[in-house]
């Protein structure tokens, strides 16, 4: 789609213009209203970090074009009105309200508010965290507003359209009308159907069966009422396009699911054409559905709360800063899989190792052929004000080592400063930047960090440990505390004295390692051993050597 030195928001941006400026309606829709960017998601329960992508996605878009200078915003909907279609394990107090629209169930917490604000707050709540600026809408009171009056009347009138759209993409029968009233009887819509409309008097008849659906029980009522005002909503392929003409949508992707041939995206594009008259939603058109964005995988899985993989929004959040959530949606173009589990050993490293190359980058710290891409990925990654400098940097792994050792961060500042990865003297800003990754290496301890990367410093050698050391490490141990003694090491310098040591001693290196890990940490493995020893301290690290 783009170049290697383009990012992919400024391209799709571009394309979402030259869509507009070919097209008198749409330029003169934008002349009034600017670029309305818009995404909706179904609260149903607690919202995995893969719906993130689509919103992080949109956001980008409506920045990128308002760095071209064009008026855009991006809007987020809350489809509430949609049926509670699924019992949840462990709460059959609820299976009542199976059929009903999640805006009118009680939240499970029992706060007073809905399901569906429930859910939804949870995750929005997390926006400026994420850098996200979205308005936040509610589908039900669109509804209720008469928002959708227009396109509803438009459905019904052209019912035997939609009939003949469904047929023809799916080539089978379809005998529904586009209308699910909420029963006035039981409060339901997930078992309600339509059986007349009469345009004349703007009335739909509605029975709420029994039968209608196998996981909700209608009451079996028959009525009358206007589908205005939020008495009910078009069905979901149906109020897709509804939605678009009724708003004045021009961007709206979806995940690939949606984009399928035949799907959701091909059935809207399809009814928006041929029943509203309306342009499609970039990246679609009349004719074409165009591309969706691939999903977040975990470990190779479609990422879902429901199924236990992967992630809840809000929670994630707790686990990883958000803005360096924000970088891995946006340092991968929408098209692309991103396979990603906190829990694999290397993913979140390598994630922060990433992110820092690209700061870099930005700085001119270091040069890339994907200078340009990575530097409007990191200020399009950044959550607040960016740093005037190139932060001092270290890596999430040397954090982690460091905060096991430090007793608190002005002692794991010290520590960086005395080993020279960091500037003597530090500003505000530098300090800030400094603590916020060492709280980042304790929260990925605490969370997702492997046993290996776990350690504490002895205070002394145990004796159980003294009893597992060879003849040969104790040699050799003796030898490295006696070299700790002569002078003050640096990385490298350490690093090769400890095969000198191996050489003069006949010990393979393998087992000189693990004897100095299991004095100074009580465990056979651990960080890198030269820079452990320097950050810990050569007097603290010969006393235990003593010890053995």
């Amino acid at each position: 789609m783009a170049s290697i030195n383009r990012f992919w928001g400024d391209v799709m941006a571009e394309e979402i213009i030259a869509k507009v400026e070919a097209n008198p309606e749409l330029k003169k829709l934008v002349e009034k209203h600017g670029y309305f960017v818009y995404d909706e998601k179904t609260p149903s329960g607690e919202i995995h970090i893969g719906s993130g992508r689509g919103w992080v996605i949109h956001d980008v878009l409506a920045k990128c074009l308002r760095a071209k200078g064009k008026k855009a915003k991006f809007v987020l909907s809350s489809d509430d009105y949609d049926p509670f279609d699924k019992p949840i394990k462990g709460k059959p107090a609820f299976d009542k309200y199976l059929g009903v629209p999640f805006r009118n169930i009680p939240s499970p917490d029992g706060s007073g508010s809905s399901w569906a604000e429930h859910f939804f707050r949870q995750s929005v709540s997390r926006f400026p965290e994420w850098g996200i600026d979205a308005e936040l809408e509610s589908t039900g009171e669109e509804y209720e507003k008469g928002t959708f009056n227009k396109a509803i009347k438009k459905a019904l009138d052209n019912t035997v359209k939609i009939k003949e759209i469904f047929e023809r993409i799916y080539e089978k029968p379809y005998d529904k009308l586009p209308f699910n009233p909420i029963c006035e009887r039981c409060g339901k819509i997930g078992t309600t159907v339509t059986t007349a409309w009469n345009p004349e008097k703007e009335l739909v008849t509605y029975e709420c069966g029994v039968d209608t659906v196998q996981w909700a029980t209608g009451c079996g009522h028959k009525g009358k009422m206007s589908p205005y005002n939020g008495t009910g909503k078009l069905p979901w392929k149906v109020e897709w396009p509804a939605k678009w003409i009724s708003k004045g949508v021009i961007v709206e992707t979806a995940g690939k699911d949606h984009f399928t041939k035949k799907g959701s995206r091909t059935v809207g594009i399809a009814i928006s054409d041929e029943v509203f008259d309306y342009e499609p939603p970039y990246p679609s058109t009349r004719t074409r559905e165009g591309a969706g964005y691939e999903f977040i995988n975990v470990s190779g899985r479609k990422m879902s709360t429901s199924k236990g993989r992967g992630h809840g929004f809000a929670t994630m959040s707790d686990h990883v800063p958000p803005q360096i959530l924000r970088f891995l949606m946006i340092s991968y173009k929408p098209y692309s899989v991103i396979d990603f589990d906190p829990e694999r050993s290397n993913d979140l490293l390598l994630l922060y190792d990433r992110y820092d190359t690209a700061e870099r980058v930005y700085f001119g710290a270091e040069e890339s052929r994907r200078a340009e891409e990575l530097r409007r990925v990191y200020e399009l990654s950044h959550v607040g004000p960016l740093p005037h400098k190139l932060p001092p940097q270290i890596s999430l792994r040397h954090a982690g080592v460091i905060v096991q050792i430090a007793k608190d961060n002005k002692d794991a500042i010290a520590l960086l400063q005395k080993e020279e990865s960091i500037p003597a003297k530090l500003d505000e800003e530098q300090e800030r930047y400094l603590t916020t990754r060492l709280a980042a290496a304790r929260q990925w301890l605490a969370t997702f960090a492997p046993e290996r990367e776990k350690f504490a410093v002895q205070e002394n050698v145990a004796p159980e440990i003294k009893k597992q050391l060879s003849v040969r490490q104790k040699k050799a141990i003796s030898l490295l505390a006696s070299k700790l003694a002569e002078k003050e090491y640096k990385d490298k310098e350490l690093f090769e004295a400890f095969y000198a040591i191996c050489e003069e001693t006949g010990i393979k290196n393998t087992e000189f390692f693990a004897g100095v890990y299991l004095v100074l940490l009580g465990k056979e493995r651990g960080p890198k051993l030269a820079n452990l020893i320097l950050t810990i301290g050569q007097d603290h690290v010969r006393r235990l050597l003593g010890q053995s």
